[in-house]
């Protein structure tokens, strides 16, 4: 096998660790995650579901900028809509009307939204929710299940939590999903002083024995708010997110990510009673209704009703699913690997010799991937562009890594994997230094 040549990449890493903690904005798009040496570090350029990295080679890509990107890279329509609104001006000195008229489309989409207010990352909005549930109940203590962002409220709970103080870990308890009984006990525990439930409705688990109904009822049995964290589910589940899909309303949601194709754009939608709040609590800040990124969402979500863009997703990523899993039954790596999730987005399990999830192994399998021209980082989001060409050429990509893997295993197991890594070991973005 010749491998891609990841020379510029390297070069400039070593550079850039120099100036940029991390060397990278964002954990999950740093080095940690896409192995120096044999996955690319940086990216010059994309367009539809492929990009192009500082050497040159060109990759089919499935973390969609972290999910950010829902019709594709350079997708016509949304550029003409930033392009059209540049020449009008970005960020204005006071409100642009496409406020108004995203707010408007976006009420007709999801069902809790009668009000809606804007950030620019999904921190923003999750942040903004809880802040207003505290308001709204004169309460303090949050619950949580799931992946909520950056600030100190929900990091806290986190292996990331340097800096945060204390008082601020204690005001935030966790529960499990599918679990109604650990969200009682956290409701019992802290007798009258949770404002809120915030969670992810669905991650690649999926909800047993009415799990979001009984999560519901607990919740405003207790007179805590209900938030949904719809960052990721939002306009890949149903174009009304995991509250459209599953039939459960909450009280706010939070939106973002795939709703502007990669522009910077969030939302915190919500019931009247509750939203109203924020005439009251301070969210605010200069690019809140920044108008590209409206302008841009406007054209997604445009495109998104006119192509069915879920409906999509959800056929493209099953394909690719059933595949990855006939692929590894093919090469007796059952037990190793397998893709779980739903259609519209799935991750690939992938284990040691001794049945533990295995970063070497995830690693080598990244190497073999990239490889072969596909940007494997764990999962896929899929996109508009991703057409069933796409999912084919990665899926034949996949064969030859299940291939060279297996043969890894059978000769030394971790030990021969060790051997065979061209790049640096994966790290978890959650970890204790």
């Amino acid at each position: 096998m010749k491998y891609p040549s990841f020379k510029k990449s390297v070069e400039l890493l070593a550079q850039v660790r120099g100036i940029i903690p991390g060397a990278a904005q964002t954990f999950s798009k740093g080095p940690t995650q896409f192995s120096a040496g044999s996955a690319p570090n940086f990216i010059v350029s994309g367009k539809g579901c492929r990009l192009t990295d500082l050497d040159g080679n060109e990759l089919i890509d499935y973390s969609s900028s972290l999910g950010a990107v829902t019709l594709g890279y350079a997708y016509p329509a949304v550029d003409r809509a930033v392009a059209a609104q540049m020449k009008r001006g970005m960020s204005l000195t006071l409100p642009s009307p496409l406020e108004y008229e995203l707010g408007m489309v976006l009420k007709d989409i999801y069902p809790c939204a009668e009000m809606v207010r804007y950030g620019k990352n999904g921190s923003d909005a999750t942040s903004g929710a809880v802040r207003a549930a505290r308001a709204i109940t004169g309460r303090e203590v949050v619950a949580c299940c799931g992946y909520h962002g950056w600030q100190d409220w929900y990091i806290a709970t986190t292996t990331r939590d340097r800096g945060i103080p204390g008082g601020v870990k204690a005001l935030t308890k966790t529960f499990d999903y599918n679990d109604p009984a650990s969200l009682e006990r956290v409701f019992e525990e802290n007798n009258g002083n949770v404002a809120c439930v915030i969670m992810e409705a669905t991650g690649v688990v999926r909800p047993e024995k009415n799990f979001l109904k009984e999560v519901k009822r607990i919740t405003h049995k207790h007179g805590a708010l209900l938030i949904f964290d719809e960052v990721v589910t939002g306009f890949r589940l149903a174009l009304g997110g995991a509250q459209e899909f599953f039939g459960v309303v909450p009280d706010m949601a939070c939106i973002g990510k795939g709703m502007g194709n990669g522009m910077p754009i969030s939302a915190v939608v919500g019931k009247k009673r509750f939203m109203k709040v924020f005439d009251e609590i301070f969210f605010s800040f200069t690019f809140g209704g920044e108008a590209l990124s409206l302008a841009a969402s406007l054209a997604t979500i445009s495109e998104m009703k006119r192509h069915d863009v879920p409906g999509h997703m959800a056929r493209m990523g099953q394909t690719l699913m059933d595949g990855y899993n006939a692929l590894a039954k093919k090469h007796g790596l059952e037990d190793v690997t397998k893709c779980v999730g739903y259609p519209c987005r799935n991750i690939v399990s992938l284990k040691d010799e001794t049945g533990q999830e295995s970063l070497l192994v995830k690693t080598f399998f990244q190497q073999e991937a990239v490889a072969r021209g596909v940007l494997f980082c764990g999962y896929h989001n899929y996109t508009l562009s991703h057409k069933v060409r796409d999912i084919l050429a990665t899926l034949s990509a996949y064969d030859g890594a299940l291939a060279e893997l297996k043969d890894a295993l059978g000769k030394g197991g971790s030990r021969e994997i060790k051997k065979r890594l061209n790049g640096e070991l994966l790290q978890p973005v959650f970890r204790k230094l």
